[in-house]
C-alpha cells in the first residue's frame, strides 16, 4: 500500500451534469509518465467485444481488502472495498466518467426543484433485494436513516444537510434539504446510495450484506479472497458472468504480474510508474484522475508538533513533490503542491506553496525558540515506494532544522489503527482524494470541523465557509471561486502535505468486455463478460 483512503444507462433518465471535464484527450500520446501529461477520466482502449458469452468466473485483483462490507461502515471507492460493495448493492445514481455526469441506475430518475434543496427521487419498477423483498422508497429511507445513525463516512454530511427523507409513495423519496446543494446526486453515487435490506441486520445487530445489486455474497476467505455469486432475479437481468473473485494481494505490482500471467482478469494499480507500465502496454479499462492522493496528514490535536502553524508551514515549505515523485516513482506521474492541477475542471488561479528551504528554517527557528525541541516522527508504509517517501522526508526537514524519527508500518490494518482509531502520529502518508467529478464530499469529510475524516488535521471556521461556499455553488465559475478560495486557506494553515495527484487505473484483459464505470473508480460488473 502506498497511500490508503479509509452503467449502463437505461431508461429516460435525467442527467444531473457536473463541470466538464477540462482534461487532456484520450489520445495515446496522454501520460503520467516523464511529461507529466494527465491521463483523461474514462474508459481507456475499451473495445466493444461483440456478441456476449454467458459463464465463467471474472477474478480481480483488489488494491485493498474491505474492513467490512457494510456501506455504513466501509468508505465506497475502489481503495477500500467499493467495487465489492457497488455489486453487491448497485447505486441509486451512477457517476459516468466520460459523459461527467450523475445518471439514475437503481433510480429511474432525481429532480430537484428550483432552488436545489428540496429533491424528488423516482426509483424502478420491479426492483428487488437478494432476499426477495422489494427496493421500495420505505426501504431506502430505512437504509439511510440506518446510515445516518452510525459513524458513517459520509454521514456527518447526511446529517447535516438532509433535514428530512419523505416516503411520498411507494416508488417516491423527497429529500427536504436545509440548503441549497446543486451536486446533491453525488452522495446518492456513494455509500448513503447503497441500499441495504432490513434483513441484512438481525436482532443482535450483525450485518449479512442483502443488497439489489447483481451479486449475492458467496464466501470471504480472511486475507484471501471474497466471492460472489451471480443473481438470476437482478432488475437488469441475470450476469453474463457466474461469479466474481475479488483477490487480496495487497500489492499493485504483483498484481500486475498477476494480470500478465493471466492468473487474474482486472487490476486496480494507482503508484504513478505502475501505471506507466500498463499505458506502455496498453491494457484497456477505466481511470479516474484523483487529486490530494500522494499526500501526509499532519495531527494538530494539543502537545503535537504539528499543532504549531510554524511547524506545519516549515513542512510544506521543506518538501519538495518533485523529489517524492522521483525518489518514490522514478519521475513518473504529477507532481505539485497544487491541489487541482491544470489538467481538471477545478483548477484555480491560485498555486500551491513552492519549495523555499530558507523560509522553513527561519520558521523552525522560531518554534524553538518558544520552546520546541525539535522532533517529528514521519509514519509510512513497507513497500518500496513508502519506504523512499520516507527517507525523502526525513532528508527534506532535517536539512531545516527537524530531528525527524520514521515509523513504518507493517500493514494496512496497523497504518489505518494507527491513525483512524488511536491517532497516535504526528505525521503520516495518507490519500484523501478529492476526485474530479465532484471533491465536495471528500473536501467536506476531511477539512470541515465536522468532518468524520479529520483524524485530528487543523480545521477552522474560515475553511468550513470555503467549503458551505462550494457546496452552494451552481455555476462552474461559482466552484472554481470556492476552490480557490480553499486552495488560499491550505496554503495558509496547512492542515496536510499535498504532494501531487495519482491516476487510478482499472486495468483488464482485452478480452474482459461490458465493464460499466462508476464513482470513486469503482466498477459495476452487471453487464461485464469474459471471452
Amino acid at each position: 500500500m502506498k497511500r490508503h483512503p479509509l452503467f449502463h444507462r437505461v431508461g429516460a433518465a435525467v442527467a444531473v451534469a457536473v463541470l466538464a471535464a477540462g482534461c487532456a484527450s484520450s489520445s495515446d500520446e496522454d501520460s503520467t509518465g516523464e511529461e507529466g501529461v494527465a491521463l483523461s477520466e474514462g474508459m481507456r482502449g475499451v473495445s466493444d467485444g461483440g456478441e456476449p458469452v454467458d459463464g465463467g468466473t471474472f477474478t480481480y485483483a483488489a488494491y485493498a481488502e474491505p474492513a467490512s462490507l457494510d456501506p455504513a461502515v466501509t468508505i465506497a471507492a475502489v481503495t477500500t472495498g467499493g467495487a465489492e460493495m457497488i455489486n453487491l448493492y448497485d447505486t441509486l445514481m451512477n457517476f459516468d466518467a466520460d459523459a461527467q455526469e450523475f445518471e439514475p441506475r437503481l433510480a429511474e430518475g432525481l429532480e430537484p426543484d428550483k432552488d436545489h434543496d428540496t429533491w424528488t427521487l423516482t426509483l424502478r419498477e420491479g426492483v428487488t433485494f437478494s432476499d426477495g423483498t422489494p427496493l421500495a422508497a420505505a426501504a431506502v429511507k430505512w437504509s439511510q436513516d440506518r446510515y445516518a445513525s452510525m459513524p458513517a463516512p459520509e454521514a456527518a454530511l447526511w446529517n447535516g444537510n438532509v433535514t428530512e427523507v419523505v416516503v411520498e409513495d411507494e416508488r417516491t423519496v423527497v429529500y427536504e434539504l436545509n440548503k441549497p446543494w446543486p451536486g446533491f446526486p453525488s452522495i446518492l453515487s456513494t455509500g448513503p446510495g447503497m441500499i441495504v435490506a432490513k434483513s441484512a441486520v438481525d436482532k443482535d445487530g450483525k450485518f449479512t450484506p442483502v443488497g439489489a445489486g447483481a451479486f449475492t455474497l458467496e464466501r470471504w476467505a480472511q486475507s484471501e479472497e471474497l466471492a460472489l455469486t451471480a443473481r438470476e432475479d437482478y432488475w437488469d437481468g441475470a450476469p453474463h458472468l457466474d461469479k466474481v473473485r475479488f483477490v487480496y494481494l495487497n500489492d499493485q505490482r504483483a498484481g500486475l504480474e498477476s494480470l500478465r500471467s493471466d492468473g487474474v482478469d482486472a487490476v486496480l494499480v494507482r503508484d504513478p510508474d505502475i501505471v506507466d507500465e500498463v499505458l506502455e502496454e496498453e491494457w484497456p479499462g477505466y481511470v479516474n484522475m484523483v487529486a490530494a492522493s500522494n499526500t501526509a496528514l499532519i495531527n494538530a490535536s494539543e502537545g503535537r508538533p504539528g499543532a504549531d502553524v510554524r511547524i506545519r508551514q516549515a513542512m510544506a515549505l521543506a518538501i519538495g513533490p518533485d523529489l517524492i515523485a522521483e525518489r518514490a516513482y522514478g519521475g513518473s506521474g504529477l507532481s505539485d503542491s497544487t491541489l487541482f492541477q491544470d489538467y481538471s475542471a477545478w483548477h484555480t488561479e491560485t498555486a500551491g506553496l513552492e519549495l523555499d528551504q530558507d523560509r522553513a528554517r527561519v520558521l523552525v527557528e522560531e518554534a524553538k525558540a518558544d520552546g520546541w525541541d525539535g522532533t517529528i516522527e514521519y509514519l509510512d508504509a513497507t513497500d518500496p515506494a513508502s519506504r523512499a517517501t520516507m527517507q525523502a522526508v526525513k532528508g527534506s526537514l532535517e536539512a531545516v532544522g527537524f530531528t525527524v524519527t520514521t515509523r513504518p508500518m507493517r500493514t494496512i490494518a496497523e497504518q489505518i489503527s494507527t491513525i483512524v482509531v488511536d491517532r497516535d502520529y504526528d505525521v503520516a502518508a495518507w490519500g484523501l482524494n478529492y476526485r474530479e467529478a465532484d471533491p465536495f464530499s471528500k473536501m467536506f469529510a476531511t477539512m470541515h470541523s465536522d468532518g468524520t475524516q479529520v483524524y485530528d488535521m487543523y480545521t477552522s471556521k474560515e475553511m468550513d465557509a470555503a467549503l458551505e461556499e462550494l457546496q452552494a455553488a451552481a455555476e462552474p465559475a461559482e466552484r472554481v471561486a470556492a476552490m480557490d478560495r480553499i486552495q488560499q486557506l491550505v496554503n495558509t494553515d496547512v492542515p496536510y502535505l499535498n504532494w501531487g495527484p495519482f491516476s487510478e487505473y482499472n486495468a483488464w484483459d482485452e478480452d474482459v468486455h461490458g465493464v460499466v464505470g462508476g464513482a470513486a473508480s469503482m466498477i459495476h460488473l452487471a453487464d461485464a463478460w469474459v471471452g
